[in-house]
This record gives structure tokens, sequence and C-alpha cells, in this order.
């Protein structure tokens, strides 16, 4: 539920939302949340001083209802 909660947010920022893909895995400190998006889309998700970031990252771990998740936008260029 949150990774799909989370494409949608990500998804309605983006100028290229069909580029938008989220994978999530396990570890053993909760889940973590990848979101990568098309490079020209990179800054309108980190948003100014990060907080557009920042704020998906507050809705998703309100979602989570008490468990641990991590969001991570990562740079494609890596």
């Amino acid at each position: 539920m949150l990774q799909e909660a989370l494409t949608h947010l990500v998804s309605g920022i983006a100028l290229r939302p069909e580029d938008v893909s989220v994978a999530s895995r396990s570890t053993d400190r909760g889940e973590v949340l990848e979101v990568r998006v098309h490079p020209e889309d990179l800054g309108r998700v980190i948003g100014r001083s990060g907080r557009t970031a920042k704020s998906l990252r507050t809705v998703i771990t309100s979602l989570a209802d008490g468990r641990r998740v991590r969001v991570d936008v990562a740079d494609t260029d890596r």
C-alpha cells in the first residue's frame, strides 16, 4: 500500500509520470522505498532545500501506522 501511495504522489509531481518507479525492499531496520524519476524531474521531486522530499516522507510515515519506513530519492546518474 505504501509503495502505491508513494507512486501516486510522485507521479502527480513529476512532468514525466510514466518514468516514475518505486521499489520496495525490506531490511533489518524496516522497509525502504526507493523512488526513481527521469533526471529532469529529480529537482521537482526533491524540491527547494529538500522540502518536497521531506513532505513525501512525512506523508508516507504517517500512512505506515508505526512501522519503520525510509523513503530514498535515487540519483539516476550513479
